[in-house]
């Protein structure tokens, strides 16, 4: 077997391993963040169980840090204090971004994550199969119900040889995304091997299976081998540590190879991490703002590779340079060997250790202007700029590129400074809250702004209404739930609903609200790939809360497809001819769908103005149509 069918096989609890096919499988971890978390545990609240039922579960606060107001604030509250009495260690904020310190402190090779966060993947890097998903879905796992998902296809990517000086990590990936793209990768999981991982330390790993969050697929995974057990040594976990390897005659799908000394420096241009360029290219483009730092980037070696390089020097009065350090860990040990110093006198601002500009909380670049970034996502708006061009670079480029004020190639600065993990990081763990053995008494806090889930109405035997707004290809969460300082209403659906499609047409959740208090649904039509980016089940869940009933698009992305099942938003895939034949205000009903879904009949009749216009199809296991019949997942999981 491969890595990923071993770690597979050792968690599968029900269902067939074929390509395709559902299974359920046992989850060992969770992960959350503040900006989903809140939900998820008023969810898991809504289950009635008293405490959760994995080996191990973190609540981090890491993504809604400024305190703009009480909602923020009354979050982490709630958070700590639920946390608590479920039984879920706290991670208190300033601690680190989630992802950086899971993989320092709580990552284990071969077990299972599962994370509401999309970039959760990133503990790949130490060789977990580690999975992004709905908050919903992470409460599930936390009651003990395996996770579904269908059993993926694998493509073996072999890294080969050796990097060549100042070509990073963050390179291979963005090799990797001009290879396989942003989509059409629903269903696969990469696992990587080669004679070069030998030279790949695990935050190097950690990077790609990080970004790997932007090909669509399910999750990548490294092996873990002597590389692996090297970091878990010195992070002070030795005996966590296993052997992953895949068998020698292992089977794969699919097998890409990539020469590592070919590679040159990358970025990924506006406004798509797939839209992938060579640094040659830009050199000379005038840069106005540098940030360095996200779950993508922000590991010791990183920092180190960038102080290193502004040692001694200034940045250029065009830049404003920021650093944001992944964990306290980071910040603490740069801190003390002197780095940190060396940063903060070429010019850098230090930005707390959180997610804060990938997220576009905080850090906004000025308008028109071009700003180099070493996180994941460029989408047009995420920075909050609208009109900012973002590029995604390595360390390496965007500490060059700081020092010029123009798109700089690091190949130009001479000798490559050598960089090695430390034999022991400075381990201190006082930052996470561990809960109390009997959490019964401990009394959760609620801020006026956190609000129950909603309820999913009954789906009704025809769909009818309108399309409220018609859509191209590639919509990412982003666009349907915006982030940034949106993001503090995140426990208040009624406000948060308000902004659904808020930069596409600001005045959808008005239209949509109306159909729904008439009695009819309210649909989306879009193109190819919607629903990528973020987890956030909230692109879900704030629709619905509106009215919208079903989407109908080309192609839909894994985790936003299970997020609208979820909350009873039925995802029709539609054929290129329905998809031109839609428009923005016609009257359309989704025929039979009640009968379709009980009969589990995939294509269900499509009328346009009562005129037949095809067909839309169900691509949904015989769980996700009895979870819509049921009125959602939670409302299936109480009566199942």
């Amino acid at each position: 077997m491969n890595v990923v069918e071993k770690i597979l096989q050792a968690h599968l609890v029900t269902g067939t391993p074929q390509a395709g096919a559902e299974v359920g499988i046992r989850i060992d971890q969770t992960l959350t963040q503040d900006a989903t978390g809140t939900m998820t545990y008023l969810q898991f609240e809504a289950l009635g169980l008293p405490r959760v039922k994995t080996e191990l579960s973190v609540s981090y606060v890491d993504h809604n840090t400024l305190q703009q107001g009480f909602e923020n604030a009354d979050d982490h509250l709630y958070l700590q204090s639920v946390a608590a009495k479920h039984g879920v260690l706290f991670s208190r904020p300033g601690n680190g971004i989630c992802h950086q310190v899971h993989l320092e402190r709580f990552g284990v090779p071969g077990k299972t994550l599962l994370g509401s966060d999309s970039h959760t993947p990133t503990g790949g890097g130490i060789g977990m199969l580690a999975i992004g998903a709905g908050g919903l879905e992470v409460a599930l796992a936390m009651a003990g119900v395996p996770f579904p998902m269908a059993w993926p296809k694998v493509v073996r990517i072999n890294l080969n040889g050796k990097l060549p000086a100042w070509v990073t990590a963050k390179d291979i990936i963005l090799q990797v995304l001009s290879l396989l793209t942003s989509k059409g990768n629903v269903g696969w999981v990469v696992e990587y091997g080669g004679s070069g991982l030998k030279h790949l330390s695990v935050p190097e790993r950690a990077t790609i299976t990080n970004m790997g969050a932007e090909l669509g697929v399910t999750t990548s995974v490294f092996p873990s081998d002597a590389v692996t057990r090297a970091f878990l040594a010195a992070q002070g976990r030795a005996k966590q540590w296993r052997e992953l390897l895949p068998d020698k005659d292992a089977k794969y799908d699919r097998t890409i190879n990539i020469d590592l000394a070919k590679l040159v420096p990358l970025a990924a241009a506006p406004h798509n991490p797939a839209n992938i360029v060579t640094v040659a290219a830009l050199k000379k483009k005038a840069v106005n703002q540098v940030v360095i730092g996200s779950c993508t980037n922000s590991s010791y070696t990183d920092l180190m590779l960038a102080a290193k390089v502004l040692k001694g020097k200034t940045v250029h009065p065009a830049v404003s340079l920021i650093v944001a350090p992944g964990s306290r860990q980071v910040l603490e040990m740069i801190a003390r060997n002197g780095a940190l110093a060396d940063l903060v006198q070429a010019g850098a601002r230090l930005a707390e250790s959180a997610c804060g500009f990938c997220i576009g909380s905080g850090h906004a670049p000025a308008s028109g202007t071009v700003t180099l970034r070493t996180s994941n996502r460029n989408f047009a708006g995420r920075s909050g700029t609208a009109d900012a061009e973002v590029y995604l670079v390595s360390p390496a480029v965007a500490a060059a590129s700081a020092l010029t004020g123009t798109v700089a190639d690091p190949r130009a600065l001479g000798r490559f400074p050598k960089i090695t993990l430390p034999k022991k990081f400075i381990v201190d763990d006082r930052m996470i809250v561990l809960p109390p053995k009997n959490g019964s008494k401990v009394v959760v806090r609620r801020g006026p702004n956190i609000g129950p889930p909603p309820q999913v109405p009954a789906l009704p035997a025809d769909l009818t209404g309108a399309v409220v707004l018609k859509l191209g290809d590639m919509i990412t969460t982003d666009d349907i739930m915006p982030a940034g300082a949106f993001l503090k209403f995140r426990s208040n659906i009624p406000k948060y609903a308000q902004y659904v499609f808020y930069r596409q047409d600001p005045k959808f959740h008005e239209q949509a609200a109306a159909l729904r208090d008439a009695g009819k649904a309210a649909f989306v039509v879009a193109g190819l790939s919607y629903g990528q980016g973020s987890s956030r089940e909230h692109a879900a869940i704030c629709p619905m809360y509106l009215g919208v009933r079903a989407v109908l698009a080309r192609s839909f992305e894994r985790i936003h497809a299970a997020n609208l099942v979820n909350f009873g938003i039925v995802p029709l895939v539609i054929d290129e001819q329905v998809y031109a034949a839609l428009a923005q205000g016609v009257t359309l009903t989704v025929s039979g769908i009640v009968v379709a879904l009980r009969s589990r009949t995939p294509r269900v009749p499509l009328l346009a103005g009562g005129k037949p216009l095809g067909t839309g199809t169900l691509q949904l296991s015989e769980r996700q149509m009895d979870v819509l019949l049921a009125g959602g997942t939670l409302r299936y999981n109480r009566t199942a």
